[in-house]
C-alpha cells in the first residue's frame, strides 16, 4: 500500500532524520574546538609586552615566560610592541584569534587609565581580553629634591602641604608625560589636600628623575622600584606611598592616607590578558601555569627586587579588580584634566 507523502508517520520519521543528521553535523564542527581546548597548549605562545624593552614589565614577562614554559610544556615568545601608551601593543592582542596563544602584559595604564585618556582608544579594555592573572602591584612614592626639602624644612607630608599653603605659587612637580602616573598621582594631591603646584611633565621617568635631582623641579611621584636605589642613597627624600599599605623595601614610609591625605589609593600594576572570547577552559590552564609561577620563591625575590609584589589571583577575581580600576580612574582623570588623541 502506498503512504501519503504527508502522513504524520512520515513526518515524524523525517522529523527525526534530519534531527540526527543536525546533531551528527553539529558534533563534526565542535569537535576541532574541544581538540583545541583539551591539547591546550600545542605550539608556541605569543606574549607582547606594550612597552619598551628592559623595564619592569618587560623582565617579568621574559623571566615568567621561562617558568611558565615547563608546566604549560611549550616555549613564550616575549615581543615588546611600544607605543601610544602601550596602546599599540594591547590592541594587537585585542585583535588576535580568541584561542590564548596571543598574551599581554596589561598594566594599570592600557586598562585603566587609557580608556578615559585617550579619545580615540583602539580596544574595549573589557570587551576585548581576558584577564588571567593579576602579577604585581607597584607603589609610587611622593619623593622630593634634598636640598628644597633641607632648606625648607619639609621632612613630612604634612610639612609638604603646609609650605604650599604659605606659598602658593612656588611649588613645582614633575611628570613622565601628561597623563602618566605621576602626573595623575600630583593632580590627586592637590584636590585632596587643598594646595597648588605647577605639573612640569617631561619625555618620560628619567628626565622627570634627572629633573628632581638637578632642582629643576622640587617633588614627583615615582615609581617605587625606580626610586628605591636613589632614596637608600639619599639622593631624594621619600615623604609617602600612594597605596593603602606600606611598601616591605620602605616600611619607615607612612602611606599618604596614614600621612593624613585621606582617600589616596594609587599604584602601578600589571597582569597578564588573552583575548576576549578565549574559551574559559584555556584562561583556566593559562592562570594555573601563572599562578603557580608566582608562588615560586625565585620569581617572588626577583619581583621584589624590582620593587613589586607577586599578586596572583583566579580570573574571575583579575575581572573585577580591573573593572574597578578603571571604575576608580574616571574620576582622577577627568580631575587632572589630561587629555591624549
Amino acid at each position: 500500500m502506498q503512504r501519503l507523502p504527508n502522513s504524520p508517520l512520515s513526518a515524524a520519521r523525517r522529523t527525526l532524520v534530519l534531527g540526527a543528521a543536525a546533531l551528527v553535523v553539529g558534533f563534526a564542527s565542535l569537535t576541532p574546538v574541544l581538540a583545541q581546548t583539551t591539547d591546550f597548549p600545542n605550539k608556541p605562545l605569543r606574549f607582547v609586552v606594550p612597552y619598551p624593552p628592559g623595564g619592569p614589565l618587560d623582565s617579568s614577562a621574559r623571566f615568567l615566560a621561562e617558568k611558565v614554559r615547563g608546566s604549560l610544556g611549550q616555549p613564550i615568545i616575549v615581543e615588546n610592541r611600544a607605543g601610544a601608551g602601550g596602546n599599540i601593543g594591547a590592541d594587537q592582542v585585542a585583535k588576535a584569534a580568541p584561542d590564548g596563544y596571543t598574551l599581554v602584559m596589561g598594566a594599570v595604564a592600557t586598562h585603566a587609565i587609557n580608556p578615559w585618556l585617550f579619545a580615540n582608544l583602539p580596544y574595549d579594555p573589557v570587551k576585548d581580553f581576558e584577564p588571567v592573572t593579576l602579577v604585581a602591584a607597584v607603589p609610587n612614592v611622593l619623593v622630593m629634591n634634598v636640598d628644597f626639602a633641607k632648606n625648607n624644612g619639609i621632612e613630612s607630608l604634612n610639612d609638604l602641604i603646609a609650605y604650599a599653603k604659605k606659598n602658593p605659587d612656588k611649588l613645582n612637580y614633575g611628570s613622565g608625560g601628561n597623563g602618566s602616573a605621576g602626573h595623575l598621582a600630583g593632580e590627586l594631591l592637590k584636590a585632596r589636600a587643598g594646595i597648588q603646584a605647577v605639573h612640569v611633565p617631561y619625555q618620560g621617568a628619567s628626565p622627570a628623575q634627572l629633573a628632581l635631582l638637578g632642582g629643576q623641579s622640587d617633588f614627583m611621584f615615582d615609581n617605587l622600584a625606580a626610586a628605591a636605589p636613589m632614596i637608600k642613597d639619599g639622593k631624594v627624600k621619600a615623604l609617602a606611598v600612594t597605596t593603602l599599605d606600606r611598601s616591605s623595601l620602605l616600611p619607615d614610609v607612612p602611606t599618604m592616607d596614614q600621612a593624613g591625605v585621606k582617600g589616596f589609593d594609587l599604584g602601578t600594576w600589571f597582569g597578564v590578558f588573552t583575548t576576549g572570547g578565549t574559551p574559559p577552559e584555556v584562561v583556566a590552564k593559562l592562570n594555573q601555569a601563572y599562578a603557580e609561577a608566582l608562588r615560586d620563591p625565585e620569581i617572588r625575590t626577583r619581583l621584589l627586587a624590582m620593587g613589586s609584589e607577586a599578586e596572583p589571583m583566579t580570573a574571575e577575581a583579575f575581572a573585577e579588580f580591573v573593572k574597578k580600576e578603571k571604575d576608580k580612574y574616571q574620576e582622577i582623570v577627568k580631575l587632572s584634566g589630561a587629555s591624549l588623541n
